[in-house]
């Protein structure tokens, strides 16, 4: 076994509602070896998503729930400290996934190798340039599919994902308006990020009549994020033929008692010939390469704006996940593990 000591965050059991530090406790163990074809990383940037927190539970979702006992699982970007392998060398930085913790035990044939002379900064492998672009890019495009012209709806449209969303329909020569909660993240949108109309779903009152009277002609394209009674009221507003892309609930995440849309709403898909779909990133992971192509090509240029929160150390990891649910956040939240 090695001299260094791993902290960890680990699931101790599965949270009913936010998960406290009873559910996600942590500890100092020793560091493994890394096994024939693995490498063992020192982390550097550990992404938080509100995917996370549906790992945590023991629902079918789209991968295995996170064991009890094991690291809480995330994307997390790290040096290379030990390989076991000929294609990655010590000193590497590589994007994986790994755990809430400062060393992580890899397989070297799913690492992505990162470039650090490129002068990107890291971080933004996990948010703009990693899956919360990817998830935005792919979305949007793939399962929405705007077309000039038409009026695209986006909830937590402040949110890491959302504001992408928006930006690239804009590209895509479309009418945008957002739903946040604030009107300092309504005031970014609209005067940093070019939405057409914003929505504070807080202080709005009715949430149909808003989006009503923000979308006059209708909702050709909802890029939901959240679920819920944002959710209902969208479906109210769908044009005929509209395309609802559904990348996450995360109003339902923490209560899942909360009521989602009623089947009175759920008839518009009917009555509109709608279509509404579930996606994830991982199903595009083929054409990654193309995507994160394309966003760093938008990056470069300025078209593509993006908010990041760097939270340094591991020690803040679990208040600064709770964020992602109170709306405290200010875009892509990344937890920072300085190198000594």
């Amino acid at each position: 076994m090695s001299e260094l000591t791993n902290r960890q965050y680990y699931l101790a059991a599965r949270p009913s509602g936010l998960p406290t530090e009873r559910d996600v406790p942590w500890r100092d163990v020793p560091v493994a070896e890394p096994g024939e074809g693995e490498v063992l990383l020192r982390n550097l940037y550990i992404s938080l998503d509100p995917a996370i927190r549906g790992w945590m539970g023991d629902d079918p979702n789209y991968i295995e729930p996170i064991a009890i006992g094991d690291a809480v699982r995330s994307s997390v970007i790290g040096r290379v400290v030990k390989s076991r392998s000929d294609d990655v060398a010590v000193g590497d930085v590589v994007m994986s996934v790994g755990g809430w913790e400062r060393y992580t035990i890899a397989s070297a044939a799913a690492l992505s190798k990162l470039d650090e002379s490129a002068g990107i900064p890291l971080s933004y492998f996990l948010g703009v340039l990693g899956p919360t672009g990817l998830t935005a890019y792919f979305g949007l495009l793939e399962v929405g599919r705007p077309r000039a012209g038409e009026t695209v709806l986006v909830s937590a449209a402040a949110g890491a994902v959302g504001s992408i969303v928006g930006q690239i329909a804009k590209m895509q020569g479309c009418r945008v308006v957002g739903l946040a909660g604030s009107d300092d993240k309504c005031a970014w949108l609209r005067d940093e990020l070019g939405f057409d109309a914003v929505i504070n779903y807080r202080s709005c009152g009715d949430c149909e009549a808003a989006i009503r009277q923000a979308c006059p002609d209708g909702v050709d394209v909802y890029f939901d994020n959240v679920g819920g009674e944002i959710l209902e009221a969208a479906l109210a507003c769908l044009n005929k033929f509209a395309r609802v892309a559904v990348c996450g609930w995360i109003s339902t995440y923490n209560e899942p008692d909360a009521p989602g849309p009623s089947a009175r709403r759920l008839w518009q898909l009917v009555a509109n010939s709608v279509t509404i779909q579930g996606f994830v990133v991982l199903d595009y992971s083929e054409r990654f390469a193309e995507g994160v192509a394309q966003l760093a090509e938008w990056v470069m240029a300025g078209k593509l704006k993006f908010r990041e929160e760097v939270v340094s150390g591991l020690d803040n990891i679990l208040p600064t996940f709770h964020r992602l649910f109170d709306g405290s956040n200010q875009g892509k939240l990344v937890i920072e593990l300085p190198e000594e």
